[in-house]
């Protein structure tokens, strides 16, 4: 019996990918999905966890990025309110910086650029103030306000991709892409099984190159096709310290170097700092935060804050790659974040899409873009549609009535508990907690209180998102690794391992 044929294999199970797998699949096509490690285990998951216009990117000419970004933020406040939330940003002001006429010119346009937006305008702020003032120096006197907001970023990777598997997507992780060649009537994609090492031959009428850090090493090694457009790998790193002030607005911080390093409520009792901006050849060579950076993190943010910050402060970093589109500028800081589509096809048939740079803000924008490219070679594919379909778990009027919903049918769970699966799962906590009645349910307990990883949770987590290894659970499905210390991280790994069998 031959294998049947895919219309579209897309290579790589980033938010790019996971984006049009699921608008493909939503628009009747018959989409497989290969992932040679976990869904958003590289550059998906090692961002700064925003959903935001870029205010910096207006210097740099960037109208139509910032206007497009400025819109998606509110369609995925919408589609996905569980994982992304309004986020309060104060820019304290000092006479070193931009003049405060520039930077209200700007926010006027960060206001206005994007249309009609739902979340506060920006406005100055004088200082002392009680809330927004919170942990600056005090011989800072005035900073400015405006709105963005924040988002689980491994989190909407995955649920695109349990989207995409709803609309009849066939999603497989640790599968890679060995070699693609175009015969007379479909690609014909051999693709292998990391763990196993099984080969198999699939055949695809197109393909999507969604490889982000690799989009050149797949085109040049896998499918030997040349292209002109090149990608520019730029090193970010973020480091994370105990929760700098009690507040829940972020800081935008103007360094000497004229960059801007955020500084976010995370996870309750932290704040994320970053991002750097570092040109590397290899995805390699930014596995991790080196010392150099973390004191440039540690000293850009002690300019501002009254409590200066250690670099033993830090109880955890993390760093990765952004594939961005090559456009030439000599400064990693200014290379565009726009994305850029290159089809290649052959005779107007079996076409090959490569993804060039982007940013999660407007992946949803990029997969709409990406199947108009594709429109000609799929004539009866129907029209747009994600903008309007809530994301797995969020249809819901918002978190406090999905906590009150769970606290009626679980009376005896924690309600902090409670309140954090409703961040992962929204509408669909009852998925997890289904025919739960007392903490015995929940099985083994790992971590402490509100932050406790379950055994529950994490069957669900293996049955159900992919999940295989302990990283994929700690850090991406949950953040509950953060939480612990190293011998219960440990004891959770193990205790993952065994239950994969792994």
């Amino acid at each position: 019996m031959s294998e049947p044929i895919y219309d579209l294999a897309i290579i790589g199970g980033g938010i790019n990918g996971c984006g049009i797998a699921r608008d493909a699949a939503g628009r009747g096509l018959k989409v497989l999905l290969v992932e040679q490690d976990d869904l958003a285990s590289a550059t998906s998951s090692w961002s700064s966890k925003l959903i935001h216009g870029g205010l910096r990117y207006l210097e740099q000419y960037e109208f139509r990025l910032v206007r497009e970004a400025l819109q998606e933020r509110e369609v995925l406040l919408k589609i996905a309110p569980h994982i992304i939330h309004p986020l309060e940003f104060i820019l304290p002001h000092d006479k070193h910086m931009r003049p405060a006429w520039m930077v209200r010119l700007g926010l006027f346009m960060y206001d206005h650029i994007g249309g009609k937006i739902s979340l506060p305008g920006s406005r100055t702020v004088m200082f002392p103030d009680e809330r927004y003032s919170a942990g600056l120096k005090p011989v800072i006197r005035r900073g400015f306000f405006y709105s963005d907001a924040k988002v689980d970023d491994a989190r909407l990777t995955v649920l695109n991709a349990v989207s995409a598997r709803e609309h009849g997507a066939d999603i497989r992780v640790r599968t890679r892409l060995v070699a693609g060649k175009r015969e007379a009537d479909a690609w014909n994609l051999t693709i292998r099984n990391v763990e196993t090492s099984a080969e198999q031959m699939v055949r695809a009428r197109g393909v999507v190159n969604a490889a982000g850090p690799w989009v050149k090493d797949l085109l040049d090694n896998a499918m030997h096709v040349r292209m002109s457009a090149s990608v520019r790998l730029v090193k970010g790193s973020h480091i994370v310290v105990p929760r700098v002030h009690e507040q829940s607005h972020a800081y935008i911080l103007q360094n000497n170097d004229k960059r801007v390093v955020f500084v976010i409520p995370y996870e309750e009792n932290f704040s994320l700092i970053g991002t750097t901006d570092v040109n590397v050849a290899n995805v390699g060579e930014a596995a991790e935060i080196t010392r150099e950076e973390t004191t440039y993190l540690v000293n850009a943010v002690n300019r501002f804050l009254g409590k200066p910050l250690r670099e033993s402060d830090v109880v955890w970093s993390y760093a990765g790659v952004r594939p961005l589109y090559d456009d030439g500028s000599a400064n990693p800081s200014e290379i565009t974040r726009d994305y850029v589509l290159k089809v290649d096809d052959a005779d107007g048939k079996l076409p090959l899409l490569s993804i060039f740079g982007g940013k999660i803000t407007t992946y949803r924008r990029l997969s709409e873009h990406a199947l108009e490219e594709l429109q000609p070679f799929y004539p009866a594919m129907s029209g747009s549609w994600t903008g309007n379909e809530a994301l797995p778990g969020g249809d819901i009027e918002s978190l406090d009535s999905v906590v009150g919903e769970a606290m009626k049918k679980h009376p005896s769970l924690p309600i902090d508990y409670l309140r954090r699966l409703a961040t992962r799962y929204g509408s669909r906590i009852e998925q997890v907690l289904d025919g739960v009645r007392s903490m015995s349910d929940l099985g083994e307990i790992l971590g402490r209180g509100a932050t406790m990883l379950t055994e529950r949770e994490i069957d669900f987590c293996l049955q159900h998102e992919w999940a295989v290894k302990p990283d994929d659970i700690l850090w991406r499905r949950t953040k509950c690794g953060l939480h612990m210390d190293a011998a219960e991280r440990e004891r959770a790994a193990a205790f993952i391992r065994a239950k994969a069998k792994v």
